[in-house]
């Protein structure tokens, strides 16, 4: 994906999204939260274009889930763990949670298992720019940007201009062996 292709298509899942919250009636208690890194900006992204077409501003938050991990044991080595900041209650919100790419499921379990541990919301929507597919948990998206059959021995790479990029863009490579 070109980053033409990136702003198309994260403009279609907002709608996406405001379309079902105004169907289940909770436009005014969506709230987005990302997960760190990739999942934040397309949870900002998506919360700026559903911004334009309500006027409203929903409350934003990031979460990171180094430590809640399912691999932490065998990974050996401290993890880095970066801020995670929820600054408003989740008790009776429709969550948006938001990650770039879904693979195994397994950083959503996480984010999943941290977000119970701020409260409860009413309901969480899992948004995500590209699934992958290549599942090892029962865990599906609510909104997908887009499919992609990618072998296990690759990549997808989510470039974000906000995180230095140059611009936007998805691409597919060869896993690079440690």
């Amino acid at each position: 994906m070109n980053a033409e292709a990136v702003e198309r298509t994260v403009r279609r899942m907002a709608l996406e999204i405001l379309e079902r919250a105004r169907g289940a009636g909770v436009q005014d208690g969506l709230s987005f939260i990302g997960i760190r890194r990739g999942g934040v900006h397309l949870a900002e992204r998506l919360r700026a274009e559903i911004g334009k077409a309500t006027r409203m501003a929903a409350p934003m938050g990031t979460l990171d889930i180094a430590l809640y991990r399912d691999d932490l044991a065998q990974r050996g080595v401290a993890p880095v763990v970066g801020p995670t900041d929820i600054p408003f209650a989740l008790e009776g919100r429709t969550i948006v949670l938001a990650d770039d790419v879904l693979y195994t499921g397994r950083t959503v379990r996480a984010a999943l298992d941290e977000i119970v541990d701020f409260g409860r919301p009413r309901q969480v929507w899992l948004a995500v720019l590209v699934d992958r597919g290549g599942r090892e948990l029962p865990i599906a998206a609510d909104f997908v940007g887009a499919r992609l059959a990618v072998p296990e021995n690759e990549d997808v790479q989510v470039r974000w201009r906000e995180a230095g990029a140059p611009e936007d863009g998805v691409v597919v490579r060869g896993r690079r062996e440690p």
